[in-house]
């Protein structure tokens, strides 16, 4: 089992390595890389490429499958967890010699922030990121460290067979209200990326103080954004305060009892970078992934699994409401990074878990 891994230790651990790791000099990003035959036939012969994953394993698989299907020959392993679970198991590997993670994709941008400061991520920009991400969620890495491959929300959501329509809260405000208690589950900034940012960004907007009041409403507490609308379309609570809106909106696609509330206050917004590791074991294989996750066609991948994409030239999953036409709780991942282990620790204390 893995010990906590803190940020702190990322920094202890980086500066520990830096004969080995150290950070290179500052410098302009390199220049984009088109997928040419060049990169394609290097690739083939690494072989495979291990994509360490903060999305939900259904998305991390078919993102894996689609690469595999237009890259035959390219085997791709697949290694799913929470955010801050990805984040410790790098973090660990990394300062062990571990060469084991080609490419990997988190919920909580402020991972690469810490990843980059350590001198761990390769320099490297996609030509569809220098071309078409210009106009995504979040700009990408400006040292071409990472890029963002997708945004989503972190929501309100309800079981409508639990809750009328007109009786379901609008706001976070509104989860404070008597009738919630016993009623609520929400998910966990110390296992979540996607609870992380939100909770930052909920702190920021409304203050520890409103925490303070939630915490006070006998909240069910689970791991994974993914967990509470499972939680919801299984009628075990009534109302989410926090949970992935993808995985929600997916549960619904199938006919679950999941509805979702855009808070007036504002939604998470949840964007999700990634980016190839300097000590890549097979640095071929995964530029051409990192490339695949950026391209049109990784993209559709995304979008079908209800993200938004950071690529201007594809469109949204139809009647998907755009970002631009919800109000946002934005995070500087930044300051996540720098107050993330306080967030968790008087998390920890408030909720009691």
């Amino acid at each position: 089992m893995l010990r906590p891994f803190a940020r702190r230790d990322v920094l202890k651990a980086a500066a520990g390595l830096a004969t080995v790791y150290a950070a290179p000099a500052k410098a302009a990003p390199p220049p984009p890389t088109s997928t040419d035959a060049a990169l394609v036939e290097a690739a083939r012969r690494d072989g495979k490429v291990a994509f360490y994953s903060a999305f939900d394993i259904n998305l991390s698989e078919k993102l894996a499958r689609a690469f595999e299907a237009a890259y035959p020959g390219i085997a791709v392993r697949v290694e799913r967890s929470g955010a801050e679970r990805i984040f410790q198991r790098i973090g660990q590997e990394q300062t062990s010699r571990i060469h084991a993670v080609d490419v990997a994709c988190s919920t909580d941008a402020a991972h690469f922030v810490a990843w980059k400061r350590s001198g761990w991520l390769a320099p490297y920009v996609p030509e569809d990121v220098a071309r078409h991400f210009a106009d995504a969620a979040d700009a990408a890495d400006a040292d071409g460290m990472y890029a963002p491959v997708c945004a989503s929300l972190s929501v309100i959501g309800y079981n409508p067979n639990l809750v009328k329509r007109e009786d379901a809260p609008k706001s976070f405000a509104d989860l404070l209200e008597p009738k919630w208690r016993g009623r609520l589950v929400k998910g966990h900034p110390a296992y979540s990326g996607t609870i992380l940012t939100a909770t930052f960004a909920m702190v920021q907007a409304l203050g520890w103080s409103y925490f303070e009041r939630l915490a006070q409403q006998k909240v069910m507490q689970v791991q994974s954004a993914g967990d509470p609308p499972k939680k919801l379309a299984l009628g075990e609570r009534a109302v989410q305060v926090d949970g992935a809106d993808a995985v929600g909106l997916l549960l619904k696609e199938q006919g679950q009892p999941v509805e979702f509330v855009h808070a007036s206050e504002g939604s998470p917004l949840i964007v999700s970078p990634g980016g190839v590791f300097r000590s890549a074991p097979h640095p071929n294989a995964a530029r051409l992934f990192q490339s695949f996750l950026c391209s049109p066609e990784g993209q559709r991948v995304f979008v079908e699994n209800h993200r938004h994409p950071s690529h201007a030239l594809v469109q949204g999953k139809p009647g998907k409401t755009p970002l631009s036409a919800i109000k946002l709780m934005k995070s500087d991942p930044a300051a996540v990074d720098a107050e993330g282990e306080q967030i968790k620790a008087r998390y920890t204390q408030l909720f009691g878990v």
